[in-house]
């Protein structure tokens, strides 16, 4: 999580001029810095923890200031931008709506959401049959959790209320999702913490060498927790701080459990979804399908829509008006989804992330290789990967690394946000899916030599 501020003061960098960046002036420029103490002075501190580079514009894999700097974004808008910034089909998608005179409709029937629910449902594999629009993702996993506790008193009386999610995890910033998180410092504002939310390891195969299934079960035994009191396990398909999804044979046994104990798994696809790992969904990497899924990010590829995708026994549980939102498939946003979702399949770029993912690898080893023991671990999947920064043979989080060089990165024109994760020190890679290998490359590249420079 970004714990800091980037200072606002123009710094002269060497100028940088290829296909792909352009720096020309000190950045942050100048004449942005009225704009962005503004800003600082209005917003609360919470939204000062981004790169102080005023966003103008975008197109593909880049995004550009007003002043002539041009950067590549491997941010894509913290995993938003899927199909590429500026996508002519989206822009159009979103003025055709506007025009028609349609830019909000509450739940009532509309043409667009049909289309929508049509298409989304076509990526769907079975038993998974129902989609429901919302606004966020903090939107879809609260009604993930929702949905789970409701069917578990359902099949198993008012005592079936155990939300099982998993330490370090990330789920929102609204009161259940976070009481699902797992990181205790984001829900220390809360005070008295549900005791029927309960986190467990996560085998990342870094901070936790242990990625047996049986680590799930003796964690249970260990916390008191009675397995026929589960109604859920939420688990995001890769951890935001670090990339690292189950192995199959922990996914499969995951799929086992739930169903010997009437439990509903879930899985949070807000970053993993719609082509990210270099399938439709994260999920499909370890041969199981979860009773409901909770999608956002790249489903819309810019707008604000998320989605929870279920089993019809789970989503038909509550009745008409007992379960919608006031921007639940917002046409506009529902107009921009629906171009969004038919460029990556035209363009293949699920295909495209399962290709680039071994240059993607292969970039982050000479990261890791010029940190000199400062970079403890990285993890690739698809194209998103995470450089988890430590002290030298520790685990012990490095924050002041990985904000350094993702300040350094911004000044060469590559484009990333703040570091996240464990101690506020993994550095998140995720280009938009539309990126080519040549631009690939050259960003990777640019934070090799910047980190044999810091290191």
């Amino acid at each position: 999580m970004a714990t800091r501020e980037f200072p606002l003061v123009p710094v002269t960098v060497p100028q940088v001029e290829t296909k792909h960046r352009r720096i020309k002036t000190p950045i942050p420029h100048p004449e942005s810095i009225a704009t962005l103490t503004k800003l600082r002075n209005t917003e609360p501190r919470s939204m000062g923890g981004q790169p102080p580079i005023l966003w103008h514009h975008g197109k593909g894999a880049t995004v550009s200031d007003a002043y002539g700097n041009q950067w590549l974004d491997f941010s894509a808008g913290v995993l938003v931008t899927a199909s590429g910034h500026g996508r002519p089909e989206i822009v159009k998608a979103i003025t055709d709506m506007a025009n028609q005179g349609l830019y909000h409709a509450y739940c009532f029937p509309t043409e667009i959401r049909q289309q929508l629910v049509a298409e989304l449902a076509s990526w769907l594999p079975a038993p998974l049959s129902r989609v429901f629009l919302l606004s966020t993702g903090s939107e879809a996993a609260e009604c993930c959790i929702k949905l789970a506790r409701t069917q578990g008193m359902k099949v198993g009386g008012k005592d079936k209320n155990i939300f099982i999610t998993y330490e370090s995890a990330f789920h929102g910033r609204t009161l259940g999702s976070q009481l699902a998180g797992g990181s205790p410092a984001l829900k220390s504002w809360i005070g008295d913490l549900d005791p029927r939310f309960v986190q467990v390891p996560y085998p990342d195969g870094f901070r936790q060498k242990d990625v047996s299934f049986d680590l799930f079960e003796r964690s249970l035994k260990e916390k008191g927790v009675d397995p026929e009191r589960v109604c859920g396990v939420m688990t995001e398909t890769y951890q935001g701080g670090n990339a690292t999804m189950f192995t199959p044979a922990y996914g499969q046994a995951l799929r086992k459990w739930c169903d010997k104990h009437k439990a509903l798994m879930i899985f949070d696809e807000v970053q993993a979804g719609f082509g990210r790992t270099g399938k439709a969904f994260g999920f499909q990497h370890l041969g199981i399908v979860p009773d409901l899924v909770a999608c956002g990010k790249g489903i819309s590829g810019g707008m604000p829509l998320s989605a929870v995708f279920g089993v019809q026994e789970v989503m038909d549980l509550y009745g008409p008006g007992e379960m919608t939102s006031t921007h639940s498939a917002n046409p506009i946003c529902s107009a921009a989804a629906l171009a969004n979702l038919q460029v990556i399949r035209r363009e293949k770029l699920v295909e495209n992330a399962a290709k680039l993912s071994p240059i993607l690898t292969e970039g982050c080893k000479e990261i890791q290789a010029a940190s000199k023991g400062r970079c403890g671990h990285f993890t690739v999947s698809g194209l998103v990967a995470a450089l988890q920064f430590t002290k030298p043979g520790t685990t012990t989080p490095d924050p002041d690394l990985a904000w350094e060089l993702v300040h350094s990165a911004i000044q060469q024109g590559v484009m990333l946000f703040a570091p996240v994760g464990f101690g506020g020190a993994a550095v998140k890679l995720n280009p938009p899916l539309v990126i080519d290998e040549a631009a690939l490359r050259e960003g990777l590249a640019v934070l090799r030599d910047i980190m044999k420079k810091i290191a």
